[in-house]
């Protein structure tokens, strides 16, 4: 389990974090009246069991800056990179250089919800807002924390509905153990207590597995069987997924609908294959969503990354960019973490390759609509097809 407090007041007892960083002097404009350059922090997670979501935050983040000459709001935008790692033992020494060493005037990407509550109490001192592009658990303190994903507890709450109507019998629930996975897992858990929804595992209680230490999930299958289980529901990304999709179909209930969240989201569906075939996800995008902010980014992504899917992480993470393109737009000539932050809060409706969305009052996440996809041969690839609308979650 993460000890984040514990981990930010370390940093905070040996002079790592200096109040206003953000405020460097290089944020001003220059004699001749020229935009400023700005620097932004992004930390997401380049090494370790959750690389090839890091990977699609990073390339979703460039992709808005290459799209807009590398600048946001008229300012040329210096991206300084950090490697966030398996989680908050990393990721707040990775949060720390880039606010005390690289001075930046906001931090964007974070994977990991234990790494979100680790560094937002860090980055609060530091009065320097954090646009993350991933999910988080709840904070007790949003003043300065702002996510153009989504709560963790958001996809099941919005799928919960929709397997309590489909499934003739219990749920198996199971998921890692660490807090993205107690909060992804939770918010279908919870949602499918309220409506009567009744789970399979024994005493109700959702089996957690080992995080990031387990690779073979053949004997939680075998007491999936046994729980007599008519669907699965689950939270895996990265290698993990990977891991738990393959074995899936390989065991004994491969037979037993899945559902579940971003299990095969990204590469891993090619890593995957046709282990993957007829899963069920829930998600807040789909690549083949019609409107027009997606026909744009699918066209940008496809062509700066022909090789790879865009994902919701990469779309969150260019919407991430693009939040902070029209905050520091409105923030004047000399923008500032503060004025940033302000502007942020002011921003209303934005447009999104997955549909219109806003910050939620109460959460500082998205009230946005949420998918449920199958995964199908799209001619010759297998892909996240979209099924159908399911609920919109968010406040």
């Amino acid at each position: 389990m993460f000890l984040p407090r514990r981990l930010v007041s370390i940093a905070l007892a040996t002079g790592l974090v200096l109040a206003g960083a953000g405020c460097a002097k290089d944020d001003k404009s220059d004699s001749a009246g020229a935009a400023s350059t700005l620097k932004i922090g992004f930390l997401g997670a380049i090494t370790g069991t959750y690389q090839a979501v890091g990977t699609d935050l990073k390339n979703g983040f460039e992709l808005y800056l290459k799209t807009h000459d590398g600048k946001l709001g008229g300012h040329p935008i210096d991206l300084r990179i950090a490697d966030e790692g398996d989680g908050a033992a990393t990721a707040v020494p990775a949060a720390t250089k880039l606010v005390k060493d690289d001075k930046v005037v906001a931090v964007t990407g974070i994977v990991g919800g234990g790494s979100v509550a680790a560094v937002a109490d860090m980055l609060n001192q530091a009065k320097i807002p954090l646009v993350g592009s991933n999910g988080r658990p709840k904070l007790d303190d949003l003043s300065r924390v702002w996510m153009t994903s989504f709560m963790s507890s958001d996809p099941g709450q919005s799928i919960a509905q929709y397997i309590k109507e489909k499934v003739n019998g219990p749920v198996y629930a199971i998921g890692p153990d660490y807090q993205g996975g107690w909060d992804e897992v939770g918010g279908f858990t919870d949602e499918f207590a309220k409506i009567g929804g009744q789970l399979a595992n024994p005493g109700g209680k959702t089996k957690w597995t080992p995080f990031p230490a387990t690779t073979n999930f053949l004997p939680y299958f075998n007491e999936i069987k046994s729980s007599g289980a008519k669907a699965v529901y689950t939270f895996y990304a990265g290698k993990a997924a990977i891991d738990f999709v393959k074995q899936y179909k390989q065991s004994d209930v491969k037979d037993i609908p899945l559902y579940a969240a971003f299990v095969t989201e990204g590469s891993i569906l090619q890593a995957e294959g046709d282990a993957a075939k007829d899963v069920f996800t829930v998600c807040n995008y789909s690549p083949d969503l019609d409107n027009e902010e997606n026909r744009k980014f699918v066209a940008a992504w496809r062509q700066a990354y022909p090789d790879a899917t865009p994902t919701t992480y990469a779309m969150a993470s260019y919407d991430a960019a693009a939040v902070l393109d029209r905050a520091i737009g409105a923030a004047g000539a000399n923008p500032t973490s503060e004025s940033i932050n302000e502007q942020i809060g002011k921003l209303g409706q934005i447009s999104s390759p997955r549909g219109q969305w806003q910050f939620g009052a109460k959460t500082h996440a998205p009230v946005q609509k949420w998918y449920l996809r199958q995964v199908r041969n799209d001619g010759r690839a297998l892909a996240n097809v979209l099924v159908q609308d399911l609920a919109t979650v968010g406040s």
